[in-house]
């Protein structure tokens, strides 16, 4: 069974906070003890407690003004590199959180708008009912997956290319050799070389057609007829997120436009 996670806060029962205070001291001693012995590094404790009139140290008086002692001759900069306070400390805690919740957020709104494209390509949403924010989100969305697709389109390209590369290179010298023996060749003037190159050319001219009129297709879609919206395509821009306008699809402030 997990440990209940335990409210920092300040036990008001003096009972239960002595009772507490006097269980995580042993604790902490123990920690500190099992931190020296496994890592072998000079540690000290010193603990002053209303409880008690003087404080109690680890691992003994001598031992603490060693550990205190080598602590001071080190530069003052490199005394208080890693020193913080309750402050610094719930500060960089923070910033940390505030981080975080940052990038949740930003995939969260990817998510959303990834599921509405899909969702405006079937049908399901009306794009007229969409504000301007939503509208440049989902243009950004739709830009970036072009360009994955193109970028794959290219690669597969190059491939074909490479893999053909050989073969046409001697179906060209099997064609120069067929045309220098004369006669022989009855007169035909459709080497096979020549008529590999003209396919492979189509292709590619295909695939470039077939990439533009999808691009054209998806730009005509977010785009209402009344009025054409720009979108961003920046592979940089930071991706925007929707205002407090609770008639748009998504409703949440999150970041400014850019």
């Amino acid at each position: 069974m997990t440990r209940k996670k335990v409210k920092l806060a300040f036990i008001v029962n003096d009972s239960a906070r002595k009772a507490t205070f006097k269980k995580r001291k042993k604790g902490l001693m123990k920690k500190v003890s099992e931190l020296s012995t496994l890592c072998g590094i000079d540690a000290c404790a010193i603990i002053y407690s209303p409880y008690d009139s003087q404080p109690e140290v680890w691992p003994s008086p001598l031992g603490v003004q060693r550990v205190l002692s080598k602590f001071k001759t080190m530069p003052e900069m490199e005394q208080s590199k890693k020193m913080v306070n309750q402050e610094s400390f719930l500060r960089q805690r923070i910033t940390k959180a505030s981080e975080q919740l940052r990038k949740q957020r930003k995939e969260n709104r990817e998510k959303e708008v990834t599921q509405a494209m899909f969702q405006c390509l079937t049908g399901k949403i009306n794009l007229a009912n969409l504000n301007m924010i939503d509208l440049n989100d989902l243009g950004w969305m739709i830009d970036r997956n072009l360009k994955e697709v193109e970028k794959r389109v290219e690669t597969l390209n190059k491939r074909s290319r490479s893999s053909t590369g050989g073969t046409s290179h001697n179906s060209q010298l099997a064609a120069v050799a067929a045309s220098g023996a004369g006669p022989s060749n009855g007169g035909q003037q459709a080497p096979e070389s020549s008529q590999k190159a003209d396919v492979l050319a189509a292709t590619n001219l295909g695939v470039n057609v077939d990439s533009m009129l999808r691009q054209q297709w998806f730009m005509d879609m977010v785009t209402p007829q009344e009025t054409a919206m720009g979108f961003g395509g920046d592979d940089n821009m930071m991706l925007p997120f929707g205002d407090t306008n609770h008639n748009a699809l998504f409703s949440n402030p999150f970041f400014p436009l850019n």
